[in-house]
């Protein structure tokens, strides 16, 4: 029963407006919810229909913090990014009841996110609570680790910046130690517990799934800020 649930979520999913695709990871095309083949590479303001900047919110899940910024600016467009089809189905279906046309959905693998975007399209980069993947062996599976630090370099504006909220305080140290000890980064801000700061930025005070129950326990958020 739940295989089902899951299956009728992926085709939901798949045919909504605003969600885009890539089956296979051998070959970098994207698929539009009427199953056309698309490339936005450099395009992505021909789909919005605005020179708006371009943010985007890595291993997005339910994609809480694309939608939560999208409603605190609406000036800017988001795009929520992960391989989970029946995670992003819960965030989409929030989207079209909220009626907010600047937030996007791309399913496809973050290894892959340079074939999907161009040089200086993107303003700013999210990276919300992903897996820490705390195993040595999987290090450079770590979302901010220096081969996806040059895919997010190849993509970004000159200014533009990488946002890592979590809770983990493994994955905060190695991403701290890393960027410090790359002269090629810039480490704009590292900041172990936001929320023991009299004011906290409104951005940082969206809240996902993940967050509040960290926040229950008692563990504390880490915001680390990053460029090129």
């Amino acid at each position: 029963m739940a295989k089902k649930g899951k299956l009728q979520k992926f085709a939901e999913f798949s045919q909504i407006p605003f969600v885009f695709e890539n089956f296979d990871p051998k070959n970098p095309a994207l698929t539009n919810n009427e199953g056309d083949v698309v490339n936005y590479q450099n395009r992505w303001s021909d789909y919005f229909k605005n020179d708006h900047p371009i943010v985007l919110e890595l291993a997005c899940g339910k994609a809480e913090y694309a939608i939560g910024m999208a409603q605190l600016y609406p000036d800017k467009n988001f795009i929520a990014i992960d391989i989970k089809g029946w995670r992003m189905w819960k965030g989409a279906k929030k989207v079209l009841a909220l009626e907010l046309n600047n937030v996007a959905f791309l399913r496809t693998r973050i290894e892959q996110l340079e074939l999907f975007f161009g040089e200086n399209e993107i303003s700013e980069i999210w990276i919300t609570f992903p897996d820490p993947f705390l195993r040595k062996s999987k290090v450079n599976r770590r979302l901010t680790a220096p081969n996806f630090r040059e895919k997010y370099r190849k993509i970004l504006q000159a200014d533009g910046t990488v946002n890592l909220k979590t809770d983990s305080e493994e994955l905060y140290q190695f991403s701290l130690q890393s960027i410090e000890g790359d002269d090629s980064v810039n480490l704009l801000k590292a900041d172990s517990d936001i929320y023991s700061r009299d004011e906290v930025p409104e951005i940082l005070q969206i809240k996902t799934y993940y967050e509040k129950m960290h926040l229950e326990n008692a563990l504390s958020i880490k915001h680390l800020v990053f460029g090129f």
